[in-house]
């Protein structure tokens, strides 16, 4: 038997490989920065430097101070800001007295200017400033409100004071700050450091009383603040100005009515309270150089 085997040639036919794609154009422009936020509402907090004295209004129209300056730099309207702050107010009071009209408030920023009366008291307590300062942080922001405290200059630097009750006041600030540095940073929140900045220890930046700022020292403050508010992410449209305008500039005659008709009155209130912890940073200092 034979078998036949016929061969069938295939052709085949080869297409072309398929082309690479064109690359993807390389693109190196960074991606556009967000928008800086606009405040609508600020809320002021503190003490008399936050009630603005210093910095007179004409027409005996009261006190405006950093406040409203800064409300001026964000583009805030009067009735967008609060101010309930009141002169001698500790961390406590503005705790319990002037938090919870800013929670109803509402704001996007409230600034804080308070410590140096818990300085000057006997029952400074540097445990509860903390744990008030903490609570006013956290309640804020849980309120979608951002909180800018400040940590303070040496005060004994600007007021005249006898050496030992200097070294007293400065050793009361440093513990001060020392709290105020461990909570804004536990807290991630921005601070206005006073000793550092430029000018706090000028003449000019301060009052006849040496313990309130000037109005250049309110403009002072209020461009500090605005500062970190701006590297927060507002809005800054007006800068504030370094140049006194709409204020009052006091004299002589109104220096001498307020020494003594507040400021004598306040230093013998604070003085009292103040002076058995200077004597007993005398005490230790002068044991200090027996040993």
């Amino acid at each position: 038997m034979v078998f036949c085997v016929t061969v069938i040639s295939v052709e085949v036919t080869r297409f072309p490989e398929p082309a690479d794609p064109a690359p993807q154009r390389q693109t190196t422009d960074a991606a556009p920065a967000a928008e800086p936020r606009r405040a609508r509402r600020l809320a002021m907090l503190g003490d008399s430097t936050a009630v603005g004295l210093g910095d007179p209004l004409p027409n005996r129209g009261g006190w405006r101070g950093v406040g409203p300056l800064v409300a001026a730099a964000l583009g805030v309207t009067e009735d967008g800001y609060l101010n309930p702050s009141f002169e001698g107010a500790r961390m406590h009071d503005v705790l319990t007295g002037q938090l919870p009209a800013v929670l109803e408030f509402r704001p996007e920023i409230a600034l804080l200017v308070v410590g140096m009366n818990d300085t000057l008291r006997p029952d400074f307590n540097a445990a509860q400033i903390s744990a008030d300062l903490t609570e006013l942080i956290r309640t804020l922001a849980a309120n979608g409100t951002l909180l800018v405290p400040v940590r303070f200059h040496d005060h004994g630097k600007v007021f005249r004071l006898p050496p030992s009750i200097k070294r007293a006041l400065s050793a009361r600030v440093a513990e001060l700050n020392e709290v105020i540095d461990a909570v804004v940073a536990a807290e991630g929140v921005p601070c206005l450091d006073l000793d550092t900045m430029p000018g706090a220890y000028d003449l000019p930046s301060w009052s006849v009383d040496r313990l309130h700022p000037s109005e250049l020292g309110h403009r002072m403050l209020a461009l500090g603040f605005t500062a970190l508010i701006a590297e927060a992410g507002f809005a800054v449209p007006e800068p504030v100005s370094l140049v006194c305008s709409g204020g009052v500039e006091q004299s002589t005659a109104s220096h001498l009515v307020w020494l003594v008709a507040r400021g004598l009155p306040w230093l013998w209130r604070r003085g009292r309270e103040f002076l058995p912890y200077a004597v007993s940073i005398m005490w230790h200092s002068f044991r200090g150089r027996g040993e």
